[in-house]
């Protein structure tokens, strides 16, 4: 077994010491000054994945169906925090999490569960550029209380996010033999970064989760049920298409970029415990994702 297979194939397991490290050392939070660097070889790193194959002969229906559904999940989010009665910065975690870019492992997990891989990739391009509207408006509009300044998330998501992105698909685009070559240790790189940023922001959050078990649980509730909701909606939207498209519809909304999520937090100056939504989503989420695969 290779160094990439032993970090794709144990990423929950990485995650689960990641939360452990914070919680136990919370000094871990030092890694969260560099934030954005980490969540731009992320985001850069897996983007280097998405040839120009994968966006070939894709059926404009089920794309615009799940994008719809993807727009959705901020209102979700902001709703089940409601239902919760969160405090204001728990709701602008919840609502990052609904308005992020779908996971950026979702193509490699949609492959994995014999989806259709180019959908999801599709999905999580154009989610990515739209997140620097969709981001900051939805914390906006439903930010519970905290002041939002809408620059500093705009800036992040673009340097952060859309920027490797662009890069990197420019890049593959450019040098699509030599970008191949070393294919399988991209998403790997990303992985490695997940698993960064979710010990920093813990550490960052290690006094409420040692001190406020009641407060985890819940957020713990809600993060599994918008975590199934996504799933259900963009299996529903897909309603009509084939096997593969729904489940590509189902992963690709279900599924929420908690690292960038928990990123953002950190970089757009919210309230330390406005991370809490986005640790805990991240192990529900590569449970559920692991278990759907597999199942599918």
């Amino acid at each position: 077994m290779s160094l990439t297979d032993v970090v794709e194939d144990y990423l929950l397991g990485w995650v689960l010491l990641a939360v452990a490290v914070g919680v136990l050392v919370p000094e871990v939070a030092v890694v969260t000054r560099a934030a954005t660097p980490i969540l731009a070889v992320m985001v850069g790193s897996v983007s280097l994945t998405l040839s120009a194959d994968r966006f070939r002969a894709i059926d404009p229906r089920p794309l615009t169906a799940t994008l719809l559904a993807h727009l959705a999940m901020p209102v979700l989010a902001y709703g089940l925090a409601r239902v919760f009665s969160l405090s204001p910065a728990l709701t602008v975690g919840f609502v990052l999490l609904g308005a992020v870019t779908p996971e950026l492992v979702t193509p490699t997990m949609t492959e994995l569960a014999g989806g259709n891989t180019a959908l999801s990739s599709v999905v999580l391009v154009v989610a990515g550029v739209g997140s620097t509207v969709v981001v900051p408006v939805a914390t906006g509009l439903f930010a519970g209380g905290v002041t939002v300044e809408t620059w500093p998330i705009v800036e992040q998501l673009l340097v952060a996010v859309v920027g490797p992105m662009a890069l990197a698909i420019a890049v593959r685009a450019r040098y699509p033999a030599r970008v191949a070559a070393h294919e399988g240790g991209y998403p790997a790189v990303s992985a490695v970064m997940v698993v960064l940023i979710i010990g920093g922001v813990t550490g960052a959050n290690a006094a409420l989760l040692r001190s406020d078990y009641a407060a985890v649980a819940l957020v713990g509730v809600g993060a599994l049920a918008l975590n199934g909701a996504g799933y259900g909606l963009g299996w529903l939207v897909t309603t009509g298409s084939d096997r593969p498209v729904r489940i590509a519809g189902a992963l690709s909304v279900g599924m929420r970029d908690f690292a960038v999520a928990a990123a953002l937090v950190v970089t757009a100056g919210f309230p330390p415990d406005a991370a809490l939504p986005a640790v805990v989503f991240g192990v529900v989420e590569m449970a559920t994702s692991a278990g759907l695969a597999r199942w599918l």
